[in-house]
């Protein structure tokens, strides 16, 4: 029965890691929390721009937008809460 357990423990660990490492290779700068520009800016900003906005989260160090670019395409986003600049991975 621990054997199960254990097995069972270990997909379950191996899943959360590869989930964790979904985003590949995106990597915002770490700036203070007061330094972050409210994410109301960046969506303002994006509509601007053309951007259709589904969703939006804040992550440790980024902004975090599902939406579609201005050319329709369907995206997953990072941008720098202090710049607003899109973060490429």
């Amino acid at each position: 029965m621990k054997a199960i357990f254990h097995g069972i423990a270990a997909i379950a660990l191996a899943a959360s890691a590869g989930a964790a490492l979904a985003h590949g290779k995106v990597v915002c700068p770490a700036h203070p929390k007061s330094e972050w520009r409210p994410h109301t800016e960046l969506e303002q900003k994006l509509v601007k721009e053309g951007w259709t906005i589904r969703r939006m989260e804040k992550t440790e160090t980024c902004y975090e937008v599902y939406a579609k670019t201005p050319d329709g395409k369907r995206v997953e986003a990072f941008f720098d809460p202090k710049t607003l600049e899109r973060i490429e991975d």
